[in-house]
């Protein structure tokens, strides 16, 4: 073997091992991951494994494991009415504003990304600016225009403001998707005899699904989540949505620690799912809007 390929031995060794670095990531990153994971699901966990203790372990011992494990605390509130219904409340509200939300998101970014007339930038800005209005600054005005218009205690008095608060995010992002679809497209569709109607459904929905996808996710999350505007409309039971029955739940069962856990840790587990199925549609869905 000679020299100069003794010399070049070690050299391919340190770039196989920079190579293997740098697919592998540094341990330093991987530590910090870690403890910002451990952060973040440690009050989770913590709530989750409450519900399977009793009042007794919990003040003994705040931070220990059940000892021994109790299913009664959920079994109770599986088997109550209060949590049915207000997973049934939560699911029209998010539905009924996902779809509304999506239908007119998709219309009017349409007409934003594909017609040229005066005050299409205003209008666009104006959606713009709506994201950097939050639903805390207007609650008071809100509520009296709820009021007056009869929807208090009602479903529809938290559909209808939710629904103006998420059009801005879904027009924002639905734009450059429709921008991105080529104007040769449409102009051969046009040779075809296809309508500006035509045109919309046949090629702008199906090209504009992952965005879609996104929008109709992050506009049920929201109204899954939403505590701040049903604490304002909601005054029956009956018409609780789930964040607002667990502060309701809370506050009757208050001396019931464990059980308050229980119903808590179960109210999370729908947006947690839903969360865990979708979150690649998400930032799938955001990248293709960057990209646009």
């Amino acid at each position: 073997m000679s020299a100069t390929t003794l010399a070049r031995a070690p050299r391919a060794t340190q770039k196989s091992r920079s190579r293997t670095g740098d697919k592998w990531g540094s341990p330093v990153t991987y530590f910090i991951a870690l403890i910002f994971i451990a952060v973040c699901l440690a009050p989770i966990l913590y709530i989750v494994l409450g519900g399977f203790r009793d009042n007794s372990q919990i003040t003994s011992s705040p931070a220990g494991l059940p000892n021994p494990w109790r299913i009664d605390n959920y079994l109770s509130v599986l088997t109550g009415s209060t949590f049915w219904i207000e997973i049934g409340n939560s699911v029209i509200v998010g539905v009924t504003t996902t779809v509304v939300v999506v239908v007119l998101g998709l219309m009017v970014s349409y007409v934003l990304a594909r017609y040229e007339f005066k005050g299409r930038g205003a209008m666009y800005a104006l959606f713009a600016a709506g994201l950097m209005f939050p639903l805390t600054v207007a609650i008071t005005p809100l509520y009296i225009l709820v009021k007056d218009l009869g929807l208090t205690n009602n479903l529809g008095g938290v559909i209808l403001p939710q629904i103006g608060f998420a059009l801005p995010t879904t027009v924002i992002i639905l734009v450059p998707f429709i921008k991105a679809i080529p104007v040769e497209l449409e102009e051969a569709a046009a040779l075809d005899g296809a309508s500006r109607l035509g045109f919309f459904f046949r090629m702008v929905m199906p090209l504009s699904i992952p965005g879609v996808v996104t929008t109709g996710i992050l506009a049920f999350i929201a109204s899954w989540n939403n505590y701040l505007l049903p604490l304002f409309i909601l005054n029956d039971q009956s018409t609780f949505t789930l964040p607002l029955g667990v502060q309701a739940f809370s506050s009757q069962y208050s001396v019931d620690t464990a059980k308050v856990l229980a119903f808590t840790s179960l109210s999370m587990l729908p947006a947690l799912i839903f969360f865990a199925l979708f979150q690649k549609r998400i930032v799938g869905g955001l990248t293709g809007a960057v990209k646009g």
